[in-house]
């Protein structure tokens, strides 16, 4: 990487998104933009100019600086050569240009003057890129080899504090030892137990500082699953820091300097640390010494805030300050206070200091009861608990030891609530004294193998048919072994194994069989292919030993190279589709979830992909799509693209998606048309008219989504919003106030007690089991005559291995459920704390809300409904609650790629079908009990499961990204509200999907009047509206609400 103090350009790695260090392009724009006042940001040398395209467009979108390129002349040949001409050499850089991408030009390896002019000539005409202002706003940001963004959405912060020799035994007797290798191992221990930054310290009187914190560094580089997080150089010693800050990877954090040695010194070093591009602490020290009281540290914070903004020129939200958090229960009554000290100072500092971000040593706190571990947790995650609702951003923790506040001994929670908040003089003694006393603390059927006595072909087909595996591998042996009719391994694929597979097919496309038994079908193929795929490499080995030429003939029908879109981890749908394509004579590549478009299509063309098939589930992914569609025409690909998942749809795919490329691109409503559809695409018979049917198909749907805009009638915001829900509050019953305020963790749930809340329609829906009327629903559904006899099969599987997975854990459900007191304002719902008089000056979170616009019949009544109107407003005098809720079931993944790897499909569909069940039947079983005991406000009976799937009950649980509230981004608000990462582990997306894939989560309201509705489409005067009160760019909003939008952006 080369750079000066004006223009910064990473050397691009091969065909990754890599800088030469392993940074992802991203982290590299960090790394060597932020804080530096870089002009210049950008790639050159290793790749040619198309496979540079995506990583300059992931740069552009990364910084504020401008954008250079400098490509080689495409890759270079077997002789070290370049080929690329300049005429194509400028015709790419040319499109960059077109595109917005980039503001400087020229060429490297193998270019030639003659490339520079025709580059030169290409692009004058050309309008430079317009640098992005505030790109990441009020965003703190670090990088190790991958970025990591601190907004105001980002929950807690832990920096590891591990690997540190005046804080870890261990890893001081290791670095001691010389033994860094396995020092490392504590640092990976650290990233892995969830540190999203790694403190360094290296201070210890018998150490030579600099060289042991280079030495740990360089270590740390060499291994990417601890250097993909950034690093907290940590000294008291600047030369220990400086040396550290030479050989880190990405930006990372330098801890700490203060201002105990005169302004001089302090502006001195903090230039020296932006001069390295890192971020800073800065300790509550000045000349006078260490700050205790509140006003000291907030003097000496807003003092040396001044001095680095104003004299330094540092980035406001480079800068971290530590108020100091000091040792409490020493016995010395001047020590009371000082964790309400750091407590209090945090807030005045975060108010009125910008972008600053408060951090602190959080062992310090409880260093009087060394050896007391319990203690010491209990303290230390009581304490973070309230400091962090007082604006603590980040702090150096033991990550992995931090007990969840909800999880704590109550007895224990309350000594440690006394003795941080000086409420008890003996509250020291009663700790000691705690922790004294805890020291130790049907019928068989009867089965025939009658099946047995037929031809080897036979038994394979019949097995495939039955998805019988028992006697697979003898009996494709068995075949293997019969030379004269199959001379080659391949054979019996082509021959046997592939007819069976046909018949399948024919079966399941005629309606004669079903989905779980075609499943079954596929994991009995792959057991057989397994088995023959060794015999197969040796005769190729074999075939080249003697001929020096393989032959592979291609027994697929077509490659289809399948893959969840970018920020999107649901794929339950997308592999049924991968199975029923497989046992369709199709070669099935599944690149899995959250995958970038870059790779999709990289994949696509080095597999020589005849069909793409993309899948999402959340309205993000829709974009994503989009996105892909406009990569592919801009390649010039000609690969048909299939659109498929639950929030996918025919119109929105010809509207937004087809007209972005010119090829087929075709929207398959579920796992049986995705035979039918790729049939037709790679039938040469057929293809052009199909592709020509659907286009003009397309093109009616487009046309008739227009002329509903033209026809569709709203109202505008301030006439929605006077039709809208308007309760008599005075004359309601009084809001129930919940049996507690803030949040409860329910960890380990008991499983048994979801099975009788699982609605099982959904379940027979995923296995595309559907029965007719009057046999539509379950139980009904056992009843159906094309499909009830199936379908009580797959239940009794799923059943046992419900009960499998519940009697050997294989399944564990988390959740969080939480209450606050709450107000509506307009079309917002505000939430406060506890001890306070709700003003719309000091709400603690403000949850956005939507409200239909579209007009209902003149003759109809109905009110124009958003969420705020079912919660009192500010101005009523009423007091409201609001709750929220996060439930999920872990494990899944897990056990489906271990059934995976066993071949066997079907249980790997089963297991993930289940633990959706499981989740939602968490939110169903969660929500009855939040009405009848946790919040308790009503007085229901035990209600049957089906009255519970009807809705047949008082309040409502909306969930962020459905209908009553389409926007996703409210899901920012409930995760830092409720800390639910860090309570539950459950986490969120770029795109804001849940992970696990089987989560649920949303709000609780509890008046009579709440219901269900859906937002629908809304105006422009609405959005812009909603883009002010949550203060984001209404092209943003718009991106967020795009099916919602009842006018066109285009």
């Amino acid at each position: 990487m080369s750079c000066s103090s004006d223009f910064i350009t990473a050397l691009s790695s091969s065909a990754t998104a890599c800088a030469i260090s392993d940074f992802s392009v991203e982290a590299s724009s960090v790394s060597t933009g932020a804080g530096r006042s870089a002009a210049g940001i950008g790639l050159n040398c290793a790749l040619g100019a198309t496979d540079m395209r995506p990583f300059i467009e992931v740069i552009g979108k990364s910084t504020d600086a401008f954008v250079i390129c400098y490509p080689n002349a495409g890759l270079p040949n077997t002789f070290g050569g370049y080929d690329e001409t300049p005429q194509v050499t400028a015709s790419h850089i040319k499109e960059f240009a077109m595109d917005g991408f980039v503001n400087i030009v020229g060429g490297c390896c193998g270019t030639t003057p003659e490339h520079i002019r025709v580059i030169s000539e290409s692009v004058k005409q050309c309008q430079p890129r317009v640098p992005q202002k505030d790109v990441f706003g009020d965003f703190m940001l670090l990088s190790g080899l991958e970025p990591f963004r601190i907004g105001p959405y980002t929950n807690f912060v832990n920096i590891g504090e591990r690997c540190n020799v005046a804080g870890s035994r261990k890893f001081a007797k290791l670095i001691m030892s010389g033994n860094y290798e396995e020092a490392l191992s504590i640092a990976k221990a650290q990233v892995e137990m969830g540190a999203q930054v790694l403190d360094i310290n290296m201070d210890e009187g018998m150490l030579e500082g600099p060289v042991a914190m280079a030495r740990f560094c360089n270590l740390i580089a060499s291994e990417p699953d601890i250097a993909r997080v950034p690093l907290c150089i940590d000294s008291s010693n600047f030369a220990v820091i400086e040396a550290g800050l030479k050989c880190c990877q990405g930006k990372c954090i330098v801890n700490s300097i203060s201002l105990k040695e005169g302004e001089e010194e302090f502006l001195k070093r903090a230039r020296q640390v932006r001069r390295y591009g890192a971020a800073v602490v800065v300790m509550a020290f000045d000349e006078e010494g260490q700050a205790t009281e509140i006003d000291q540290k907030v003097q000496i914070c807003t003092r040396a805030y001044h001095l680095l903004v104003e004299k330094v020129g540092f980035n406001p939200n480079d800068i971290i300050f530590d108020p100091n958090i000091l040792t409490i229960g020493t016995g010395m009554e001047e020590h009371n206070q000082y964790a309400i000290n750091f407590i209090r100072a945090t807030r005045i500092i975060k108010e009125s200091l910008p972008g600053a971000r408060v951090s602190g040593g959080l062992s310090n706190l409880s260093f009087s009861f060394r050896g007391m571990e319990a203690i010491r947790e209990a303290m230390h995650g009581a304490f973070l608990y309230h400091a962090i609702k007082d604006g603590m951003d980040m702090g150096i923790v033991n990550a992995g030891n931090l007990p969840v506040y909800d999880d704590i001994d109550k007895e224990l929670l309350v000594l440690c609530e006394n003795l941080i908040w000086n409420r008890d003089p003996e509250a020291t003694e009663k700790l000691l004294q705690y922790a004294q006393n805890n020291a130790k603390g049907g019928k068989k059927v009867i089965q025939t193998d009658e099946w047995r006595k037929g031809s080897v072909e036979e038994r394979l087909e019949y097995a495939l048919i039955k998805g019988i595996e028992k006697y697979v591998v003898e009996d494709t042996e068995e075949a293997r072994a019969q030379t004269d009719h199959y001379p080659r391994p391949l054979h019996v694929i082509e021959g046997p194994l592939m007819n069976g597979m046909k018949t399948v097919g024919d079966l399941f496309g005629a309606g004669k069989m079903f989905l779980p038994q075609v499943i079954k079908s596929a994991r009995v193929m792959k057991k057989a292919v397994a088995y023959l795929i060794p015999f197969m490499e040796k005769e190729r080995e074999e075939m080249m030993a003697t001929s020096g030429e393989s032959e592979d003939i291609d027994p697929y029908q077509g490659t289809i190279v399948l893959a969840t879109v970018k920020g999107d981890v649901h794929d339950i749908g997308k592999n049924i589709v991968g199975v029923v394509l497989g046992c369709n004579n199709f070669r099935v590549i599944d690149l899995g979830v959250m995958v970038p478009c870059d790779r999709i299509l990289k994949e696509a063309v080095e597999k020589k992909a005849d069909v793409i098939g993309l899948s999402g589930l959340i309205t993000p992914s829709l974009d994503e799509m989009i996105h892909v569609a406009k990569e592919m025409e801009r390649l010039g690909m000609r690969t048909p693209l299939l659109i498929g998942g639950a929030t996918t749809s025919k119109t929105h795919t010809a509207v937004k998606i087809a007209p972005r490329y010119s090829c087929p691109v075709i929207h398959v409503l579920d796992a049986s048309r995705s035979v039918v559809v790729c049939s037709q695409l790679l039938d040469e018979g057929v293809c052009e008219d199909y592709f020509e049917e659907v286009t003009e198909e397309y093109e009616e749907i487009r046309q008739d989504h227009y002329d509903s805009l033209k026809e569709r009638r709203y109202l505008s915001l301030v006439q929605a919003r006077e039709k809208g829900l308007h309760v008599d509050w005075l004359s309601q019953p009084t809001p129930v106030r919940p049996q507690f305020l803030g949040t409860r963790v329910f960890d380990k749930y008991d499983l048994r007690r979801l099975v009788d809340f699982i609605d099982w329609k959904p379940f027979f829906d995923v296995w595309q089991l559907r029965g007719k009327y009057p046999n539509r629903g379950y139980p009904k559904i056992f009843k159906d005559k094309t499909v009830g006899e199936e379908a009580q099969r797959v239940y009794d599987d799923a059943l046992r291995l419900l009960n499998r997975l519940i009697n050997n854990n294989g399944l564990q459900a988390r959740g969080l459920v939480g209450f606050w007191p709450a107000q509506s304002q307009g079309d917002d719902i505000l939430l406060f704390a506890d001890d306070v008089t709700p003003t719309s000056s000091n709400p603690v979170a403000t949850f956005y809300g939507l409200r239909q616009q579209a007009e209902k019949d003149s003759a109809s009544s109905e009110p124009y409904l958003c969420l705020s109107d079912f919660v009192a407003p500010l101005d009523s005098g009423v007091r409201d609650y609001v709750g929220l809720f996060a439930v999920a079931v872990f494990g899944a993944e897990e056990l489906s790629r271990d059934f995976e790897r066993q071949a066997d499909d079907y249980s790997s569909i089963m297991v993930k079908a289940l633990a959706d069940r499981l989740a939602e039947a968490f939110a169903e079983e969660l929500h009855a009990r939040v009405r009848r005991e946790l919040w308790g406000y009503s007085a229901e009976g035990d209600l049957p499961a089906t009255d519970l799937h009807k809705l047949r009950y008082a309040g409502i649980r909306p969930a962020a990204g459905y209908p009553s509230q389409p926007d996703h981004t409210e899901k920012r608000t409930m995760w830092s509200l409720a800390s639910i990462q860090e309570k539950t582990g459950i986490g969120l997306t770029e795109s804001l999907a849940m992970t696990p894939a089987a989560a649920v989560s949303g709000l609780y309201f509890s008046n009579t009047k709440s219901s269900y509705f859906a937002v629908g489409k809304v105006t422009k005067d609405q959005v812009e509206d909603y883009a002010r009160r949550k203060e984001i760019p209404v092209s943003e909003a718009e991106r967020w609400l795009g099916p919602n939008l009842g006018y066109d952006t285009d």
